[in-house]
């Protein structure tokens, strides 16, 4: 189906809808409604995400409004700096390389017995 199609006269444009299953959860695309205005978009994305209670929160976006960014060039950083990232710079794996670095063993793990 094309983004837009004719309908008695008026011209129906593709709308993507964003639904939150339950407090707390992240918003996902459920699908699209073919719509001519935004109001009739809601009303149908209602009508078709929510009749029965399956989502506490819509967004309905016109297709033509979302801008799409898949160039590779500029999703990839130009410099490193996964240490930023959670997980991205751990000082477990620094310490044990400078360890065995330096020749020197591992701390046994304090057990609380004297």
């Amino acid at each position: 189906m094309t983004d837009a199609a004719q309908a008695d006269g008026r011209t129906l444009e593709a709308w993507e809808v964003f639904r939150r299953e339950k407090d707390g959860d992240p918003m996902r695309h459920g699908g699209s409604v073919m719509a001519p205005d935004a109001t009739l978009a809601l009303h149908y994305a209602r009508e078709m995400y929510s009749r029965r209670q399956e989502s506490v929160h819509l967004w309905v976006v016109r297709r033509t409004d979302i801008h799409d960014l898949a160039d590779l060039d500029l999703l990839q950083p130009p410099l490193d700096r996964s240490f930023k990232k959670p997980g991205g710079y751990v000082m477990r794996d620094k310490l044990a390389a400078a360890r065995e670095q330096s020749g020197q063993a591992q701390p046994k793990a304090n057990t609380g017995e004297r």
